[in-house]
């Protein structure tokens, strides 16, 4: 059986309809409440139905479909409409009651359903109304947070009571303000970002970015010495249409986690930079340096004088305050780092410093806090901490926090002076081991030049040395002890001492080199005796070249312990490396040494130098060898230029990895007319002879009245050579800084001095020799020996 009239309307939904809830019913009074949704066809037959509207009107979707949307809601009429384009209606329950609606309807483009229309309960709209209402009046009157409307011309147009708080006037006492003229000076910290409000609303309302979390930093509004910083978020106020009203700011006073974060990163910079240098003064403009304008706005730091030259103040004593920190925000009274000498201070009576002083804590007088710098119990200075605008008062925190800084400040200090005084000491050691200047000599011009690889001690293991020696020499030598600092510096004296007793000797360089290898060999004892010392010596072996010139014969004899050998520069400016037997290192003992003589025409050039100077990693040595001959290549230039010259070139800046030590040496000559040299028989007759020869030279010399004395000498060391010796034998007569008189024979018996009785018919002869001259000594070569003797020369006429 066929039913008559209109087909039944499909129930399920049309395609491209929503019949899902917009929501379900909200526990939160303030969300928006479910709308029922009624989709209706052209001849306004409901054809979908939402289980929201089953909710509010109680039938079921098989219920209403195919049915005309007047059996549910009455139509319009004159019901007054309820904003949002809503009307107010009555709806019809399934139980036959009323339900008060609010109505919206609106057409459906397309095919299929003709509209829309959703239904919402009038009392829950009200809820949700006076929810809104109840939100809005929490933020403006109870929310902590501080909010703010401004308008397109960035004027205030509504503010909350927190935000009159802050600027502690009623919202009508400042409405239409700009933001610029309530918060003057203030600022967005960090570098990224709009750097002031203006510029934030204005990028806001031009180019609808959003701002979160910015902190902006100003002074209070209604205290403006009080800074606070606020985290601030911007973004766009717009109406229904997308139109742009305004700007809000929202804005979160977190001050106190500023500063909190603010004391851990002061502490942490603190701790990076405080203690890094081992200079005294130094460390403490490290100090001001963290805590100006972070913490203070003024700090200055005093010292005991004593703890700056590394010593600690004397038990009892008032102390000499020395300034040696002074730094203040305010540009006109920040004084540089390295703001010239220090300066003196002292305290008046009833100044927070002499009352520190007096109670041996901390002083806390309103805008300023003076701390001492303690040590171990030591009192080493003050530390005076001000506070000016917004850091006027010092807090517990802010107390605790300079006690903090002071602490890790006095042990930086104190770390500080011990250096310095140990450096004192170690300097004091370096300039006692090394030559404090080159002695006068004729032989030859010299210039050396130091430089330790250690540059905050100030020692090493290099050194040079020149040596005066008989018959006008000089002894020449460098060397270079394994290691750096305080022990290689303490090996090197023992083996400068020892080379400066051997050379006196007399001895041949290769002897010499002999000796000191076994003298460095036994001071290195092993584990076992090292463990017996507090500073061990940790030196394993030393090179050196030690060299001998003679400015009568221009000879030169030099002989090398795993030394480089030296430069030799000729008057053209040509260099040349002589070929020298290497020889071992000093310190392994049982190898020997060889020496090699060549002529040094006068006015060579000679340079004695350690591999610090020419060997560095990213250069070959024979490089920087090279280039020490081409900077040495000028024959006019003066020794001294030219060792500046050779550290300038071949280490620029003074940087280097090893200690270097450069000795210069420009040869000269004694001429003929200076030197007079006679040979003379072995037999009783030379005795007159020599006296004779020896007078008449001092004579033409203009030295007569050394005659008497000289000939006496002469006469007595040949009379003792021909008694003793034998053979041919040479009398040399020098005129140098001192009158030298030297008696060559061929055998290598040692002369002695004794005292003879007064039966004896001899044996005073050295005795009397010693008597009569300033210096006297035998010297041994290959064919026998030299006694030689030195007398000083009178003063000039117009020095008498």
């Amino acid at each position: 059986m066929k039913r008559s009239g209109p087909a039944p309307a499909d129930p399920r939904p049309a395609a491209g309809v929503r019949t899902a809830p917009l929501g379900a019913e909200p526990r939160d009074p303030v969300a928006p409440p479910a709308a029922a949704t009624l989709v209706l066809d052209a001849r306004g037959r409901v054809i979908g139905w939402s289980p929201a509207a089953e909710d509010l009107l109680g039938h079921t979707a098989a219920e209403a479909v195919g049915r005309p949307v007047s059996a549910f809601v009455d139509p319009p009429g004159g019901e007054p409409p309820t904003g949002q384009g809503r009307t107010a209606r009555a709806a019809h329950h399934r139980d036959g009651r009323t339900v008060r609606v609010a109505a919206t309807e609106f057409p459906l483009s397309g095919p299929g359903p003709a509209s829309c229309v959703l239904l919402v309960e009038e009392y829950r709209q009200r809820r949700l109304s006076q929810a809104r209402l109840a939100l809005l009046d929490a933020l403006a009157t109870q929310s902590p947070l501080g909010l703010a409307v401004y308008d397109r011309g960035l004027r205030l147009a509504w503010a909350n009571a927190a935000h009159d708080r802050e600027v502690g006037r009623p919202l009508a006492d400042y409405r239409g303000m700009h933001a610029e003229d309530l918060y003057p000076g203030g600022a967005f910290l960090g570098s990224r970002g709009p750097r002031t409000l203006t510029e934030a609303m204005r990028r806001v309302i031009d180019d609808g970015e959003v701002f979160v979390d910015l902190h902006f930093r100003s002074r209070l509004p209604s205290d403006p010495d009080s800074h606070r910083v606020w985290s601030c978020s911007y973004y766009r106020l717009q109406d229904a249409e997308g139109r742009v009203l305004g700007v809000c700011e929202d804005a979160f006073d977190i001050t106190p986690r500023y500063e909190a974060q603010n004391r851990l990163a002061l502490l942490a910079e603190a701790g990076r930079r405080i203690g890094t240098s081992l200079d005294v003064a130094s460390t403490a403009r490290a100090v001001a340096d963290v805590a100006v304008p972070g913490f203070a706005s003024t700090i200055t730091v005093d010292l005991d004088g004593a703890v700056l030259a590394g010593g600690l103040p004397a038990p009892g004593a008032d102390g000499t305050w020395v300034r040696v920190a002074d730094r203040s925000e305010a540009p006109s009274v920040a004084v540089p780092a390295d703001a010239g000498p220090l300066r003196r201070v002292s305290y008046p009576e009833g100044s927070p410093q002499r009352r520190s002083l007096a109670s041996g804590g901390h002083v806390l007088a309103e805008d300023t806090l003076v701390v001492p710098l303690r040590q171990g119990g030591t009192l080493l200075g003050l530390v005076t901490f001000l506070r000016s605008g917004s850091l006027r008062f010092f807090d517990t925190d802010a107390v605790q926090l300079a006690d903090e800084l002071t602490s890790r400040a006095a042990l930086g200090i104190d770390n500080a002076r011990r250096f310095t005084g140990e450096r004192a000491a170690a300097l004091a050691l370096q300039r006692q081991l090394l030559p404090q200047r080159l002695p006068d000599q004729s032989a030859v011009d010299v210039a050396g030049r130091y430089l330790p690889a250690d540059d905050v001690a100030g020692v090493g293991g290099d050194w040079f040395d020149v040596i005066p020696l008989s018959g006008a020499r000089v002894g020449l030598v460098v060397g270079d002890v394994v290691g750096h600092g305080l022990p290689a510096a303490a090996t090197m004296g023992r083996l400068r001492t020892a080379v400066e007793a051997l050379a006196t000797l007399d001895l041949a360089p290769d002897e010499v080199l002999t000796r000191l290898d076994d003298l460095l060999g036994r001071g290195t004892g092993g584990a076992d005796a090292a463990a017996d010392v507090p500073y061990p010596d940790v030196t394993t072996g030393a090179t050196c070249l030690y060299a001998v010139y003679d400015p009568v014969s221009r000879r030169c004899t030099m002989a090398r312990a795993g030394h480089l050998p030296p430069v030799i520069v000729h008057r053209d400016g040509s260099y040349r490396f002589p070929d020298l037997p290497a020889g071992p290192p000093l310190g392994l003992g049982g190898l020997p040494f060889e020496a090699a003589s060549f002529e040094l025409p006068a006015g060579s050039l000679l340079a004695l130098f350690t591999d610090g100077l020419v060997e560095v990693r990213d250069r070959d040595i024979e490089q920087g060898l090279r280039a020490l001959g081409r900077v040495l290549g000028d024959p006019s230039a003066d020794l001294g230029e030219l060792c500046d010259r050779a550290l300038e070139e071949l280490r620029p800046g003074g940087r280097t990895a090893d200690d270097t030590a450069l000795l210069l040496v420009r040869t000269r000559e004694l001429d003929a007319g200076r030197v007079a040299v006679w040979d003379l028989p072995a037999e009783p007759a030379s005795a007159g002879r020599a006296r004779s020869l020896v007078t008449a030279r001092l004579d033409r010399w203009g030295l007569a009245e050394l005659a008497p004395a000289s000939a006496l000498v002469v006469s007595e060391l040949v009379t003792n050579a021909v008694r003793h010796a034998g053979g041919p034998l040479q009398l040399r007569l020098i005129r140098d800084r001192a009158l030298l008189c030297e008696v060559a024979d061929t055998t290598h018996t040692s002369p002695h001095l004794r005292h003879s009785s007064a039966e004896d018919e001899g044996g005073r002869g050295l005795l009397i020799v010693a008597r009569l001259v300033e210096r006297w000594g035998t010297r041994y070569t290959p064919s026998g020996k030299t006694i030689w003797t030195e007398q000083p020369l009178p003063a000039p006429p117009s020095a008498r």
